[in-house]
């Protein structure tokens, strides 16, 4: 049969696990903080991270197509 636990030992159990949930949670809120803090993981290296950003919209928008035909565009009419 299973044991009887008195509503104190219940009620100390609950509190302990409240204050590990709460250290928990102040854990994953530090965790998601750090991976959420763009500025410390670029860092110095926003001077490389610009010009390829742009570079990548660059190419996913078009651009090097719509380059081409301008150019195209241009020697036929010389």
């Amino acid at each position: 049969m299973a044991e009887a636990r008195s509503p104190a030992l219940v009620r100390h159990e609950i509190a302990v696990e409240r204050g590990e949930l709460a250290e928990a949670i102040d854990d994953l809120r530090l965790r998601i903080a750090e991976r959420a803090d763009v500025r410390a993981r670029v860092g110095s290296r926003a001077v490389l991270l610009a010009p390829a950003a742009f570079a990548l919209a660059f190419v996913l928008f078009g651009g090097i197509g719509a380059a081409m035909r301008y150019v195209a565009r241009r020697g036929r009419e010389r």
